[in-house]
């Protein structure tokens, strides 16, 4: 039986995979454990009545578990752990809240008009701090193999770098090699690919931030 996912849909294309970091992390999460799903678009800027039905929120992800529809990324990525325990993606608790600060710290930089607000070095900061961590550590976050943690970041990391590189013109430091390593171990993988969405969505999605 395939699990049914509810995803962003691309702002003015339906059929066309959005820009939500947090479906991809469950999209990817599902490829690395090989579960069959079937992916339901949603229109999150005209959502259907049947969407609002499910999720009165009006958040997504959402997945179908025993008849019940599930928010929430942690959540979901959890109850994917306990059911499909094979292979496991479960990150070793002292390695788990790794780089979570990341995503927070971009998009207050990201929304600055304030060129000496800080907003910039505490995104250094974070990044400085990842990239100690890979270099004893790597390539992944727990070591050699990819975690649940790689997965959660990874989808934030191709946000960063598209929206700072179109609206900042910023780009991590090349000095900050094992972050540009991790990267491009995640970015180039097949489901990566498989489930990013295109740059063009992730610009038009982080626009109005921008722009607000």
């Amino acid at each position: 039986m395939a699990l049914e996912i509810c995803v962003k849909a691309a702002s003015g294309a339906a059929d066309i995979l959005g820009d939500c970091p947090f479906c991809q992390r469950v999209l990817l999460t599902l490829e690395e454990k090989k579960v069959p799903y079937k992916l339901q678009l949603v229109n999150l800027s005209d959502k259907p009545q049947w969407f609002l039905e499910i999720s009165p929120e009006g958040k997504v992800p959402l997945v179908k578990f025993d008849g019940k529809w599930v928010p929430d990324s942690d959540v979901i990525v959890g109850i994917l752990e306990e059911k499909y325990p094979e292979p496991s993606l479960k990150t070793p608790p002292e390695f788990a809240s790794f780089g979570s600060k990341i995503f927070g710290t971009f998009i207050t930089f990201l929304k600055s008009k304030d060129a000496n607000d800080g907003s910039e070095q505490a995104l250094l900061n974070e990044l400085k701090a990842l990239d100690e961590h890979l270099k004893g550590q790597g390539p992944f976050i727990a070591g050699e193999n990819i975690t649940a943690v790689d997965l959660g970041l990874g989808p934030k990391l191709y946000h960063l770098e598209i929206a700072l590189g179109h609206f900042k013109k910023w780009t991590i430091p090349e000095s900050l090699t094992y972050v540009h390593n991790y990267m491009k171990s995640i970015f180039s993988r097949e489901y990566f690919v498989k489930t990013q969405a295109a740059k063009e969505q992730v610009i038009a999605g982080w626009a109005p931030k921008v722009n607000a």
